[in-house]
């Protein structure tokens, strides 16, 4: 888990706000068949955090307390928790939109094959990580052999309707720079993946998500180690845009980690931020059960939001403007 390095422990950030809460992000463990080099998470095959099915009820008890209308699960691999078939079955069946943050690779492997499958039969909406259309790219990125194990499932999920015109399987992908610099303007970046991967390879997709690389975790790490932390830092300032901060993630959404501590973002829980500026302890689900409403509260910020706000601006669903 990782801790608030010292550029992140006061902030000029302004102040924000939450509206109705409609989305809860749900963080399953950090296990993962994969160790990128731009996850914010830490994530990887020797991590063991995995939520347990004690916690999954309370987040299913915290959903029907809400208006939450998506449950948004993420890791790590969010499939490699033992319990995510039974979460997709539970909310699907609350009718809860579900999308499933998915690097491709893990439904090549080997006590997954089915996996792809399911999601199609629960109508999961997946959103799957592809930082570029090109193999050297992505496997610097990501390890060696990770393309084409991601252009084999992404194959596989165009078999089984996902991205397809009139079909309601959605599948998403997500871009993420490769070193320290902004994501390009998001609607282009969409037109050439479209373009490439549907004449190279016969690859169709719905949207495209260009994501910011925030400076926490590994992708902090690789910063501190190459002397950039405060130059990238000091990129995400120069180009903060005020008229991204109506549209970030943390004002309808809540992030939630293995365990069950609640916190403002994903971003904020690998920082272990406490929830608000009212909150100075770490905060349960359990606690949430009895709080009246988030509604107005405010939003624990950080340098790292400028990420956030930057350019086009940053979030789970791509960007801002």
């Amino acid at each position: 888990m990782g801790k608030v390095l010292p550029q992140f422990e006061r902030s000029h950030f302004p102040a924000i706000n939450r509206t109705a809460l409609e989305i809860l992000q749900v963080n399953l463990g950090y296990l993962c068949n994969l160790s990128c080099r731009h996850c914010h998470v830490g994530a990887g095959p020797k991590r063991t955090e995995l939520m347990t099915k004690d916690v999954i009820d309370l987040v299913f008890a915290y959903i029907q307390k809400e208006t939450i209308h998506t449950l948004d699960l993420t890791g790590g691999a969010p499939e490699m928790n033992p319990h995510f078939k039974y979460v997709v079955q539970q909310a699907r069946a609350m009718n809860i939109k579900v999308i499933d943050r998915c690097n491709l690779v893990i439904l090549e492997e080997p006590g997954y094959i089915d996996m792809a499958q399911f999601l199609a039969e629960n109508k999961v909406v997946i959103t799957a990580s592809l930082p570029c259309y090109l193999e050297d790219n992505v496997d610097k990125q990501r390890g060696k052999g990770v393309f084409n194990a991601s252009l084999s499932a992404l194959k596989q999920l165009n078999e089984l309707g996902y991205g397809q015109v009139g079909n309601d399987l959605e599948l998403n992908l997500v871009f993420n720079p490769q070193g320290t610099n902004l994501p390009p303007e998001q609607s282009v970046l969409e037109a050439d993946y479209k373009q490439y991967l549907k004449a190279h390879y016969g690859i169709v997709f719905n949207k495209l998500f260009a994501m910011t690389n925030l400076p926490i975790q590994r992708f902090a790490s690789m910063l501190q180690r190459k002397g950039l932390f405060n130059d990238y830092l000091q990129l995400l300032k120069d180009n903060y845009r005020a008229e991204n901060l109506a549209g970030l993630m943390c004002r309808n959404t809540l992030s939630v980690d293995w365990q069950g501590y609640v916190y403002d973002c994903d971003f904020n829980q690998m920082l272990q931020l406490p929830l608000g500026a009212n909150y100075p302890k770490k905060t349960h689900l359990r606690d949430l059960l009895t709080t009246i409403s988030l509604v107005d509260e405010a939003i624990a910020v950080r340098e790292h939001c400028y990420g956030c706000t930057a350019g086009q601006g940053s979030s789970c669903g791509g960007a801002l403007g």
